[in-house]
């Protein structure tokens, strides 16, 4: 043949390149996905009304999940510091959460209490606390931000300074020349409306129920039934937590009476942390102080004795 060439054996495979489009085409389910939006958008869980929390002394954590979730168990977030979880229900009600069967939340707020007598939470723990809901987030199919440490602890440390320079705790020790027999005591301080608690002292609760004075024993030691019922006492101390009890001279003054009435009941002395016979003078001043450091309390808009209180000094 002129011009040409040898044809390809009949028994030869031929390799023929075929045009292919520009993308590579996917079925339906190697496609990749977008991430399912979150149900709560993070701007507006910030902005939610949330009365568990302080921004001054709780750090803040959101978690929004992709899907409404059961809170299977209550995770461990910090070891030193106290913490809670607010979940918002698919209803977009706020709640204390809790791993109740059937409820399912859409989001979660978080608050690391970062002042307390503990101290300050320092950055390294917000910093592990920060990443121990990061996990729990992942683990729910969620997502979690974070407030921002250095700020935060910017704004927390005069919180935390106020309130080391204001907890403060009044003693009254009411002592006996003889002693006095436990169960005498008990009787005595029972009448007046004091109840034996499980830490081992006696309290006064106001008609809410928190504790508004303590008695505890001079050296320390706890009051049990038993020993109240076998042994004698040189007396006792009566405190007056500053932060703990409502504000108002009219809890001071009943403080004193209550203190006046025990000392007569048991033929006691009322004493100063010298061992010295209280004054009127003493008297006074205790009490102006109390007035002023309480004033100081409300003026940071922290109530003795309120919710806030009840926790910064605990």
């Amino acid at each position: 043949m002129l011009g040409g060439s040898e044809p390809p054996a009949a028994d030869k495979a031929v390799a023929v390149a075929l045009p292919t489009d520009e993308y590579e085409e996917y079925s339906e389910n190697e496609r990749p996905q977008p991430p399912r939006p979150l149900l709560i958008a993070f701007d507006d869980l910030r902005h939610s009304d949330l009365p568990w929390f302080d921004p001054r002394a709780d750090y803040m954590a959101y978690v929004s999940l992709r899907e409404g979730t059961e809170l299977l168990a209550y995770p461990r977030l910090s070891n030193r510091h106290r913490f809670q979880i607010v979940g918002c229900t698919m209803d977009g009600l706020f709640q204390t959460a809790e791993p109740i069967p059937g409820v399912q939340y859409q989001a979660f707020a978080i608050g690391l209490q970062a002042i307390s007598r503990n101290g300050l939470a320092d950055e390294r723990e917000l910093q592990l606390f920060g990443q121990q809901v990061d996990m729990l987030a992942q683990s729910m199919d969620g997502e979690a931000m974070l407030d921002d440490i250095p700020r935060f602890l910017a704004n927390a440390r005069p919180l935390d300074e106020l309130c080391a320079k204001v907890d403060q705790t009044i003693a009254i020790h009411l002592v006996s020349r003889i002693g006095i027999l436990g169960a005498e005591l008990r009787s005595a301080v029972e009448d007046l409306g004091f109840q034996l608690l499980e830490d081992g002292a006696f309290g006064f609760a106001d008609v809410g129920g928190d504790i508004k004075y303590t008695i505890v024993t001079l050296d320390g030691s706890q009051f049990t039934s038993s020993l109240l019922a076998s042994q004698p006492y040189k007396g006792f101390s009566m405190l007056f937590d500053i932060t703990r009890v409502p504000p108002g001279e009219g809890n001071f003054d009943q403080f004193m009476n209550l203190a006046v009435r025990l000392s007569s009941m048991l033929n006691l002395e009322l004493v100063d942390d010298q061992i010295q016979q209280l004054s009127t003078d003493w008297l006074k001043e205790v009490r102006t102080y109390v007035l002023a450091t309480q004033q100081e309390m409300l003026a940071a808009d922290i109530t003795p004795g309120g919710s806030l209180a009840q926790r910064l000094f605990t």
